[in-house]
């Protein structure tokens, strides 16, 4: 399908003010996906920002096969696909899992669509560069920059929180004896906090949570009345050519007041042993999924326990690599690996099972991912935390936050880790 292409090439200064304008755009239509790396070094990403909007065509979950439309589409068209996998699509990959608690805000298991206009800043260039299925990618150029950037004001909003904190230090205690138990050796375990009167601008808010918490993997996803506003900074997998990239974080510690503080604090978090054996369990599961797909003995940990300082937390990341076989695609990889390891635990297929006994609440797009696969079919897809959800329709607005348990987990450290990651998104309307 021939696409017509515009570029237009700006001064480094106006980074900024072009990303808003594009986001502004975008959020028009009735499905957008808008990514933005915040200018954070990355071997892996090619983009500085990268934004589908409108759908050509959609794609959803199938009844034999949850990729099966979507690979066949990306097969025929070779062009963009951009995606939306939700923790829940676990149930069609896995039929023995359910999920019972009732959805709030209603996103699909799977979707995906083939954008009308795909726009993208590339890394290290001020360059935007517009691809579309219009007839004319200049008049889309000059749409965006006659793009005004509003202010919009956010209110100042409370949440509730779904368990206090007694009723989460007794969940803990329950994870902890199945752990004693041998049910599992590490679940991730979260709670919702919500609002449910909350009248916002999504892309006000999206704004203002990059504004406070800038991630390498933020991202504005809307469809229809439903908002996914995140500020990620994990990646769950990326495909470039035929190797695999995963970095799963485990292990997450609070900013200093300065840098001698944070010094200490990295140091503590590098030697802590039971975030070590946080990070190593998940980056064996990590290693374990990969290796289904790839080629014998091309699995490899290319970085074990780094540490990663963002604005609000430092976070130990490792880094798992592999080489795709040869005889599978796109799809085989993703489906294999997901939900990732980092938001289950491990055994993978148990401590979801677990999951869904001891959490009080849908995890719906949350612990999910957003992204997309490009023309050649290579991908980049996000791990959806540190992230708002919002219904236009209900008001209803909500976060996840939660952490890994393990055999040493202290119930009150881990009610303050929890408390630690809500704080970013508190923060945005205090």
């Amino acid at each position: 399908m021939i696409r017509d292409r515009a570029r237009y090439r700006f001064e480094a200064s106006e980074l900024r003010s072009i990303k808003d304008k594009m986001l502004n755009w975008a959020s028009r239509f009735g499905i957008c996906l808008f990514m933005d790396s915040n200018g954070y070094a990355d071997r892996y990403g090619r983009y500085e920002c990268l934004v589908g909007a409108g759908a050509a065509e959609l794609f959803g979950n199938s009844d034999a096969e949850p990729f099966e439309a979507v690979s066949r589409a990306q097969k025929h068209y070779n062009d963009w696909i951009f995606l939306q996998l939700a923790y829940d699509l676990k149930n069609s990959l896995e039929p023995r899992l359910e999920s019972r608690h009732p959805a709030k805000l209603q996103f699909a298991d799977l979707k995906a669509f083939q954008p009308e206009t795909v726009l993208y800043i590339l890394r290290e260039s001020n360059e935007l560069v517009i691809e579309t299925l219009r007839s004319e990618a200049a008049g889309v150029l000059a749409e965006i920059l006659n793009e005004e950037t509003p202010s919009g004001a956010v209110p100042g909003l409370r949440f509730r929180s779904r368990l206090d904190r007694e009723a989460y230090l007794q969940k803990i205690a329950a994870l902890k004896q199945h752990i004693r138990e041998g049910d599992c050796y590490e679940i991730n375990f979260c709670n919702e906090a919500f609002n449910g009167r909350a009248d916002i601008d999504p892309v006000a808010v999206f704004k203002r949570l990059t504004a406070l918490s800038p991630a390498p993997f933020a991202a504005f996803y809307k469809d229809g009345t439903c908002f996914m506003l995140g500020a990620s900074p994990e990646r769950f997998l990326c495909k470039r050519n035929f190797e695999l990239i995963s970095q799963p974080i485990k292990g997450t510690a609070r900013r200093g007041a300065g840098a001698e503080e944070d010094s200490q604090i990295i140091a503590a978090l590098r030697g802590s042993e039971k975030e070590r054996a946080e990070n190593v369990m998940i980056t064996d599961l990590v290693r374990n999924d990969l290796a289904i797909v790839s080629e014998p003995g091309s699995v490899a940990v290319d970085e074990l326990f780094g540490i990663y300082s963002y604005p609000q937390v430092h976070q130990m990341i490792s880094t798992v690599k592999s080489r795709l076989r040869a005889d599978l695609g796109p799809f085989d990889a993703i489906r294999h690996a997901f939900p990732m390891g980092s938001m289950t635990g491990a055994p993978k297929y148990r401590v979801m099972q677990l999951i869904e006994e001891h959490e009080i609440t849908r995890r719906e797009l949350y612990s999910g991912s957003v992204g997309y696969i490009d023309p050649a079919g290579d991908f980049d897809l996000n791990v959806v935390i540190r992230s708002l959800f919002y219904s236009q329709d209900t008001n209803y607005l909500s976060y996840h936050t939660g952490g890994a348990i393990t055999w040493d987990s202290d119930p009150e450290a881990e009610w303050d880790e929890m408390r630690l990651k809500a704080a970013a998104m508190e923060r945005v309307f205090s």
